[in-house]
């Protein structure tokens, strides 16, 4: 059986909560992506321009710091990645999360949370900023899905990554 990682970043904790059940889905491990500068209301504020995550998304070479890392990386063959949709893709923590963690040889399955905005092209986004991985498109999932339903979405996935 391959060893599997749950990894996410939740801004308000939508995601957290679906990152959970889906740990218990898959029996993965679960591992939160902090960053080292936590996000504040202000912050996330996307309707300001000025605001933190504005700035960051409009600045595709933005990487915030994380606070955290993987511990033994290299013993996981599958990693979930999950986040909130932002600005139509994946925040910009997320790329620094895919350049600072050794994915190489690994399967990659971005999920998101989202109020209403597809998952867009992080796939390939986050393809691009590790190309030892095997990045799948992903899919941007309900926040109320069940463990059931999420343990059949990633047997779905883990047919298309041939596992």
């Amino acid at each position: 059986m391959d060893k599997t990682l749950v990894a996410y970043f939740s801004a308000s904790g939508v995601t957290e909560k679906l990152a959970k059940k889906l740990a218990q889905a898959v029996g993965g491990n679960l591992h939160e992506i902090v960053p080292e500068t936590p996000y504040t209301k202000e912050d996330l504020n996307w309707m300001d321009k000025q605001s933190r995550s504005s700035k960051e998304m409009a600045d595709r070479t933005s990487r915030p710091k994380i606070a955290n890392r993987v511990e033994h990386m290299e013993e996981y063959d599958v990693v979930y990645i999950g986040f909130p949709v932002w600005w139509y893709r994946e925040p910009s923590i997320i790329d620094t999360f895919m350049e600072n963690e050794d994915l190489s040889g690994k399967v990659v399955i971005p999920f998101a949370t989202s109020g209403g905005s597809p998952i867009g092209d992080a796939g390939k986004n986050m393809q691009q900023l590790d190309t030892g991985a095997n990045v799948l498109a992903g899919k941007k999932l309900a926040a109320a899905m069940s463990v059931d339903e999420l343990k059949e979405w990633s047997e779905e996935m883990m047919k298309k990554a041939q596992l």
